[in-house]
């Protein structure tokens, strides 16, 4: 999948979702179609009909996403669900019934992201979003210390990357040797992307890695934060 701003090449895997008859079902991709920029959501725009090859079951999942490193996050084009008369239906305004992921404890309210104008408002940002994936005692020092950690919660520290540079490997590798050192999880955040090294490292590191976008909507870029997301904490 290119990104049609910075024309870098991704590869994307389709997200498989349970359905509640307990088979895999995924979003069918529109082989070809060329990914679009998010710059405005809507409601009907982030759900997308699936049906279910087991049982025939047609539910709303999230529309395929994917964040560039560039900051951009695209859309990725999908086949309409044809529906028994050969035609295409279209998502509802509101889907009758949003099925969870199984390893979803409970269902979460849709996060309100704050607008990050400042280094510190990303800070903020990530505190909330920490907070409304269910830490506990997320806190946000004054001073920021040598270590770089900006959030710390229970069982929990996180750094915010606010520069105009990509994350670097250090960078990931230090979040994690301090949370190893603290007997504690962590998460990275970062408004402006991350090297290509320092995601692999993330996933090998199982950090969580998230892309800060300046409506202050934190996006996962590798497997275990689409994890966190997921199950919450």
């Amino acid at each position: 999948m290119r990104c049609p701003v910075c024309h870098r090449d991704h590869a994307y895997i389709t997200p498989v979702y349970p359905c509640p008859c307990g088979a895999p079902t995924a979003p069918p991709l529109l082989r070809g179609a060329p990914a679009v920029p998010i710059t405005h959501r809507t409601w009907t725009d982030d759900w997308v009909s699936v049906r279910c090859h087991s049982c025939g079951r047609r539910d709303q999942w999230p529309h395929p996403e994917l964040c560039c490193p560039c900051g951009t996050v695209l859309r990725i084009p999908v086949r309409p669900v044809a529906t028994r008369g050969g035609t295409t239906a279209a998502g509802p305004a509101a889907p009758a019934h949003i099925p969870l992921p199984r390893t979803a404890a409970h269902p979460r309210p849709p996060f309100r992201p704050p607008v990050i104008r400042t280094a510190r408002d990303a800070v903020s940002a990530a505190a909330l979003y920490l907070t409304w994936l269910g830490y506990r005692d997320v806190v946000q020092p004054e001073v920021r210390p040598l270590s770089r950690i900006d959030l710390r919660a229970a069982g929990l520290i996180a750094q915010v990357d606010s520069t105009t540079r990509p994350t670097s490997l250090r960078d990931v590798e230090c979040l994690w040797l301090n949370a190893l050192n603290s007997e504690v999880s962590s998460v990275f955040f970062s408004l402006a992307g991350y090297s290509d090294d320092a995601r692999a490292r993330g996933d090998g590191l199982a950090v969580p890695l998230f892309v800060l976008d300046l409506t202050g909507t934190p996006q996962p870029v590798n497997g275990p934060a689409e994890e966190l997301v997921s199950t919450g904490a």
